[in-house]
C-alpha cells in the first residue's frame, strides 16, 4: 500500500528512541521527512545521522512551553511545510496511588499530560486540510495497569483530549487519534520488567496474557504509527487504537 508519504513532513517527540524512533524510520522509509525531538543531544545525533537528510533534531523538553514552536519552526524552516505530528513522551515512574508522592504527580502532569496537549494545541494552529496529530497513549487509558499509579491517571485524560480535539478540529480536515502501545520490546519495557526484580518471570507472566504470545516489535508499531500518520488513513479520526497484541480486553 502507497501511504502517500511522500515529501510530507513530520514532527516525532520523543523521536530518537523507542516508540518514537520506530514510527520515524517507518515515516522516512516512506519517503516522509522528520522532526525530532528528545532531551538527550547525542541520541538525537545519532538518530539522525542514521535517518540521512530526511531528519533534523531539535533538543526539546514537552515540558517547556517554547518547545512546540521551535519544533514548528525547525519544520518549516528545514523543510518548508508540517504535515502533522507524533506526540511521545516518556513513560512516569511506577508506584502505587498511596505510595506516589505529589512531586512526581506534578512532575509528571506537566510533561505528560500538559506538555502533550500544549505541542497538540500549538501543532494543531499550525496545520491546514489534511494535517494529522497523534497520541502515543497505552493501554492503561482504558484500563489501569497495575503499580502504574500516574499513568493510570493522565492517559484516560489525555485520550479524552484527543477525542475532543478530534471533534474540534474535523471541520478543518485535521484528523486526531491515539495510539494505545501494550507490551511492545522496547528499553522501558525492559525497565519495568526489570523493576519487578526478576525480568524473565515479569516478561513470561506478561507473555502469558497475549493472545498473540509474544511482546510487539518496535518496528510493528511504527507501521502501524505510520499509516495512522498518513493520507491512507484519511477517514480515521477521534480513534484510540491498541497495538497489544490482543491484551486489552474492553471494547
Amino acid at each position: 500500500m502507497d501511504l502517500n508519504l511522500q515529501d510530507r513532513v513530520y514532527v516525532v517527540t520523543g523521536g530518537a528512541r523507542g516508540l518514537g524512533r520506530a514510527t520515524a524510520d517507518q515515516l522516512v522509509a516512506d519517503g516522509a521527512r522528520v522532526v525530532l525531538s528528545g532531551r538527550d543531544q547525542d541520541s538525537l545525533d545519532a538518530a539522525v545521522s542514521e535517518l540521512g537528510e530526511n531528519a533534523r533534531g531539535v533538543a526539546a523538553d514537552n515540558a517547556d512551553a517554547q518547545s512546540p514552536g521551535r519544533l514548528i519552526e525547525a519544520a518549516q524552516h528545514a523543510f518548508g511545510r508540517l504535515d502533522g505530528v507524533l506526540i511521545s513522551v516518556g513513560g512516569p515512574p511506577k508506584g502505587s496511588v498511596a505510595e506516589t508522592a505529589d512531586e512526581d504527580w506534578v512532575t509528571s502532569f506537566e510533561s505528560v499530560f500538559l506538555g502533550t496537549v500544549r505541542v497538540a494545541r500549538e501543532v494543531a494552529a499550525a496545520l491546514g486540510d489534511g494535517g494529522s496529530i497523534t497520541f502515543v497513549l497505552s493501554t492503561s487509558a482504558k484500563e489501569p495497569l497495575p503499580d502504574m499509579a500516574i499513568s493510570n491517571g493522565l492517559r484516560p485524560g489525555l485520550a479524552m483530549v484527543a477525542k475532543q480535539l478530534a471533534d474540534e478540529l474535523g471541520p478543518r480536515g485535521i484528523r486526531v487519534n491515539g495510539l494505545m502501545p501494550g507490551r511492545i520490546d522496547t528499553a522501558r519495557v525492559q525497565q519495568l520488567d526489570e523493576l519487578t526484580g526478576d525480568a524473565a518471570q515479569a516478561k513470561a507472566a506478561a507473555v502469558a496474557a497475549i493472545p498473540l504470545g509474544r511482546y510487539g516489535t518496535p518496528e510493528e508499531f511504527g507501521r502501524t504509527a505510520a499509516f495512522l500518520m498518513s493520507p491512507a488513513a484519511s477517514f480515521l479520526t477521534g480513534l484510540l487504537l491498541p497495538v497489544d497484541g490482543g491484551l486489552a480486553r474492553t471494547l
